[in-house]
């Protein structure tokens, strides 16, 4: 029979990943109890949830095996030898789910990644369905568990997972940076997020004590086995290759097409509109500014960490028509990216003097404008051309 196994939730800030734990339950089933199908899937769920994993990511893994029992034995033991069970935010959860039912639930999916579920919601589901689990603790897992097991992919990515050997966890990582960069160089847009060019990262490689040394990411598993080959650095132990929504934008609603009445916070939108209030820059470099949409008046925000794309936010003005991509946080939606569709190239200024040619000064409230010196007048501003700064397009955080 074929099943989808779901884990979640068994890393932490100190360590772990449940890609890492799922690769490890593929070695034991591999060894006497049955075969995986395809690639390992690596679900990113609703990134605006407060008690989202350090990865927000799920895994699930399609099997081909004749005892669900020994399995659920097999994925309990991976868990409680790998999983971060001291970190009292880790509560690993994991599912045995019929390939069939699978695919009647993957409404459940589309709700984990794009809006709130209730772990409640998940007991009643696998207590319909009949679905095998494990859980430690609260059990809150099982929510992403469920979910990646569920998940019907239209769209997708690949990631390569390369960890590191055991006895250099939580050690500094040793690679010859400019590789990524040269693969960079030679495979985008087949592999992207390799690095940030513009501040110097090597976003591949994570700064957290997890087992993973570097991650590519790519639309060709192929192309990223090869170019894997290419990088020199600290023994790579073993890689798995996951197919993954990421990058795919599953998690956004675009709300006109899905007929929402009303943004509601934790959720992430598309959304069209026009600036209103020129973007002003608060304590810390955030970046924000006012929208027109169908919905009313909408903040957003371009937070420090994405760099460079503050400078576009910036040079946006009141008139400019834009579409939005983001997580609405605070009644504020958190930019991913911005198409801008139509620039206001046109500005009310305070006319020029036709005698000295400087600008005129108001001559009171509603008494029109002065020439101080000149003593002309004008009854009102005018429309005046402006060149911009910036392009009508897409623009995106970096990597």
């Amino acid at each position: 029979m074929r099943v989808w196994v779901g884990i979640d939730d068994t890393d932490s800030p100190k360590g772990m990943c449940t890609t890492y734990l799922a690769g490890a339950v593929i070695e034991e089933i591999g060894k006497n109890l049955g075969k995986v199908v395809g690639f390992p899937r690596l679900i990113r769920l609703n990134p605006t949830i407060p008690y989202k994993t350090r990865g927000n990511g799920a895994v699930s893994i399609l099997l081909d095996v004749d005892d669900d029992k020994e399995l659920i034995e097999i994925i309990d033991a991976v868990i409680a030898n790998y999983a971060m069970l001291d970190d009292v935010n880790t509560n690993p959860g994991a599912v045995i789910v019929n390939e069939k039912v699978a695919g009647e639930l993957s409404w459940f999916a589309d709700k984990a990644i794009k809006g709130i579920v209730r772990i409640s919601d998940v007991y009643t589901i696998l207590e319909k369905h009949s679905i095998p689990f494990v859980k430690y603790k609260k059990g809150r897992g099982l929510i992403g568990a469920l979910a990646s097991a569920t998940a019907k992919l239209n769209d997708w990515t690949f990631e390569l997972l390369a960890y590191r050997q055991k006895t250099r966890f939580g050690k500094k990582r040793q690679f010859f940076e400019d590789d990524f960069y040269d693969i960079d160089y030679e495979f985008y847009p087949l592999i992207f997020d390799t690095v940030d060019w513009m501040n110097g990262i090597v976003t591949a490689v994570p700064n957290s004590p997890c087992p993973v040394l570097f991650g590519l990411r790519g639309e060709d598993p192929e192309i990223l086995e090869e170019a894997v080959t290419k990088i020199e650095s600290e023994p790579v132990d073993k890689y798995f290759i996951f197919i993954t929504n990421h990058a795919t934008d599953m998690h956004i609603i675009d709300a006109e097409t899905n007929g929402v009445q009303k943004l509601e916070n934790y959720h992430s939108y598309k959304v069209r509109g026009k600036v209103t209030k020129s973007p002003y820059v608060i304590t810390g470099g955030h970046v924000f500014f006012e929208m027109e949409t169908k919905y009313g008046k909408i903040k957003c925000v371009a937070f420090e960490p994405t760099k460079q794309f503050r400078s576009i936010v910036r040079m946006l003005r009141a008139g400019d028509e834009i579409v939005v991509w983001g997580s609405m946080k605070r009644d504020t939606i958190n930019l991913e990216k911005i198409k801008i569709e139509k620039l206001n190239i046109f500005s009310k200024e305070n006319p020029r003097c036709p005698k000295c040619g400087k600008r005129m000064e108001t001559a009171g409230r509603g008494k029109g404008f002065r020439c101080r010196n000149c003593k002309t007048y004008s009854k009102s501003k005018i429309i005046e051309k402006i060149e911009r700064k910036i392009d009508v397009g897409y623009y995106e955080v970096p990597p």
